[in-house]
């Protein structure tokens, strides 16, 4: 698929549209110059059912639809819900795909996830070793889910000639994440733990693990960027990490994030708790080689932002509150 002008005036569908990372995705195509970007919302269309992606492909007669929208949490919420972390998952990836053929898609974007690597891939990570062994216990069901996605997009492209790709973006950060502890991943969770704490006058902190475990973090509006070039300057059949080229323990990120927050208690880790997998860290050379993506925001920097964000809702959630 070029990437001139022309597509400027394709109608394009982001899946998750009004999400996190959609939001992001949807006004910085706004802002190339697509003229013609919806969001499909889960009010309307119940991506699980078959019945429901044949009405949106009709009524909505997408050109490009990037596939953002994924049932996701952290450690506990995959802890509790594998069965409907991997049905939703596959149901809603595996009818798009089946409907795109149908309705004529120009080009089908996947957004796979980290979690689909095995459990000890070697660091960093390259995308010719997601077959190389199972994923880590706790997210294995959505990790699958979403591998079983490359599969579907090959089978297609093979056989039907359906033009999709595939990416693989590294957890997510920044302004606007989801705080809520029950699906929360680690950023947010562990600014939420402690800028409370630091309001409370809090003596400790408990962290889960034994923050030997590390990761690698991308920025939302990075990642928004990566998936635009990816739309626009990749036709490829191979998976393409998209990450920051940074990777942290999660002790060191628990540190970062205290001292950003002026906490000034103890840290406490409860290594009962599971770390997940051991090693989060990607090549993110094929991005870079493919469509031109390298991320630009510094971590630290990233940090602050979202630090910073966070307790301006709280602010506003409290007013709010003390208003009713």
């Amino acid at each position: 698929m070029s990437s001139s002008e022309s597509l400027l005036d394709k109608r394009v569908l982001v899946t998750g549209g009004t999400g996190f990372l959609g939001s992001r995705l949807i006004a910085r195509l706004k802002a190339r110059g697509y003229k013609h970007v919806v969001p499909v919302l889960h009010s309307e269309f119940d991506l699980v059912h078959d019945h429901d992606v044949e009405r949106l492909y009709r009524e909505l007669r997408p050109q490009i639809l990037i596939h953002l929208a994924a049932v996701v949490g952290g450690i506990e919420a995959n802890s509790k819900n594998p069965a409907r972390f991997f049905y939703e998952n596959l149901m809603m990836g595996m009818n798009l795909i089946e409907g795109a053929r149908f309705a004529g898609l120009e080009k089908f974007v996947q957004i796979g996830t980290v979690c689909s690597y095995p459990k000890f891939t070697p660091v960093p990570f390259n995308e010719d070793d997601l077959w190389n062994g199972y994923p880590e216990e706790t997210n294995a069901p959505y990790g699958v889910a979403k591998k079983a996605l490359l599969v579907g997009a090959l089978a297609y492209r093979e056989q039907y000639g359906l033009n999709a790709i595939y990416l693989l973006p590294v957890n997510l950060y920044g302004p606007g994440d989801n705080f809520d502890p029950r699906s929360s991943h680690v950023i947010p969770a562990l600014i939420k733990k402690f800028v409370e704490a630091q309001e409370t006058n809090a003596s400790q902190v408990e962290v889960w693990g034994s923050g030997t475990a590390t990761r690698e973090f991308l920025y939302v509006e990075d990642a928004a960027e990566g998936i635009v070039l990816a739309t626009e300057r990749y036709d490829g059949a191979e998976p393409v990490n998209l990450g920051s080229g940074q990777e942290i323990s999660i002790r060191d990120l628990a540190t970062l994030i205290q001292k950003e927050v002026g906490f000034s208690g103890e840290v406490v880790w409860n290594a009962s708790k599971p770390d997940g997998q051991p090693r989060r860290f990607l090549n993110t050379e094929r991005a870079a080689r493919f469509f031109g993506f390298r991320a630009q925001m510094d971590f630290s920097e990233g940090l602050r932002k979202t630090i910073e964000w966070y307790r301006t809702w709280r602010a506003t959630q409290s007013e709010v509150v003390r208003q009713t």
